[in-house]
């Protein structure tokens, strides 16, 4: 309504200004030109006729329009006023045109600073002309608020996992100064306690290494582009060669790895960056296998995928925390106290790395056990 009442005092205005325009040009041709128009159109556009009487001896002069002259003129200042009119009306158009566009940038630019600072829903903000711009705002806000939110959970594990390493280290070093100590102090120490006290050392030691090492990976994470280089690789040698440099760290819990893969078997990728996904993943089910159990890995080509399957025996990974696996500095609860889990980044960094290969990797688990399934295409 307040719309049309606009538009309606806005023909008015104009009809006003026509009149206005059209009675000053009257003012000034008939009386402050002096007439000079008026004869000006009747010595051009006009004849004088005489009309003679002879029975009254009486002479009539008639004043006409000379039409074959006039028609023309009068055409031409009907085009030019026509053209000017077309010309002003163009002007003001887009004139008109950039102030709305001012206005409504101006306007979108308000709503968008109130939405994105404020709480208040999308369709209470944006208008109802502007109910597309509300739709992908809210989309937009809501990948924001969720991408905030996992920054703010990384940033916040990441913390707790540097203040727990930094905590521990003290653990194995203390160890390992006290029974280096003891071995110094005591250089006639029976050959069979010196053996266990450098024993229980070097394991210490180990442990402490493994901490420092988990305090690069998390410098260096975010620091680093991976990039890949592809080539073919035999992907049955790549498993045996991982299981056997892993053999200390299997041998330890009593953990065997059972292998069912042609040897033939090949997939297109960056051998150093594949050994290493698969490498986290073995180490991974290592970690948290039941003592005593096997480890099995299997791959097979599946139309235009190789498909590598790692199943170990162990407790069972509640479902909302499976896809939590591949989150940066994400550890399952026991690590911490079991002291087996690494910095987090093992396979988050897996993830990145198959996807790089165009392929997928996920985690399943049920009735106590646990299995990673790898996807790489077949093919380059």
């Amino acid at each position: 309504m307040k719309h049309k009442i606009t538009k309606l005092l806005q023909l008015l205005m104009l009809l006003t200004a026509g009149f206005a325009a059209c009675s000053a040009i009257y003012f000034l041709v008939d009386d402050m030109l002096d007439g000079v128009f008026v004869r000006w159109f009747e010595e051009t556009f006009t004849t004088v006729e005489v009309a003679y009487y002879p029975a009254d001896n009486w002479a009539e002069h008639q004043v006409k329009i000379d039409w074959g002259r006039f028609k023309p003129a009068l055409l031409g200042v009907f085009i030019t006023v026509h053209l000017v009119w077309l010309g002003v009306v163009f002007i003001a158009a887009q004139l008109a045109s950039k102030h709305r566009e001012k206005r409504s940038v101006t306007d979108i630019s308000q709503r968008l600073r109130t939405y994105m600072n404020g709480s208040d829903d999308a369709m209470k903000v944006f208008s109802k002309e502007q109910v597309e711009i509300s739709a992908q705002m809210s989309d937009i806000k809501a990948a924001l608020l969720q991408n905030e939110r996992k920054l703010k959970e990384e940033t916040t594990r990441k913390n707790d996992l540097i203040a727990y390493l930094a905590h521990d280290l003290k653990t194995p070093l203390t160890s390992v100064i006290g029974y280096l100590s003891l071995l110094d102090e005591a250089p006639d120490m029976p050959p069979e306690q010196r053996a266990k006290y450098t024993r229980i050392t070097l394991d210490k030691a180990y442990r402490l290494e493994k901490m420092i090492n988990e305090f690069f990976d998390i410098t260096r994470y975010n620091l680093q582009q991976i990039v890949i280089q592809k080539e073919p690789i035999d992907l049955y040698y790549m498993l045996v060669q991982l299981t056997d440099e892993l053999l200390p760290v299997l041998e330890k819990n009593g953990n065997t790895v059972h292998l069912q893969a042609s040897e033939t078997l090949t997939v297109p990728g960056d051998p150093d960056k594949l050994a290493r996904v698969m490498g986290n993943v073995l180490k991974n089910a290592a970690a948290y296998s039941y003592p005593h159990t096997e480890i099995t890995i299997s791959a097979e080509e599946q139309g235009d995928l190789v498909v590598l399957r790692f199943l170990n025996q162990g407790r069972t990974i509640p479902q909302n925390k499976l896809a939590a696996l591949f989150e940066k500095f994400y550890r399952l609860d026991e690590a911490r106290a079991s002291g087996t889990g690494g910095a987090g980044l093992g396979l988050a960094i897996a993830k990145e790395i198959v996807a790089l290969h165009g392929g997928t990797i996920w985690a399943e688990s049920q009735d106590e056990t646990v299995a990673f399934t790898i996807t790489l295409p077949a093919h380059s």
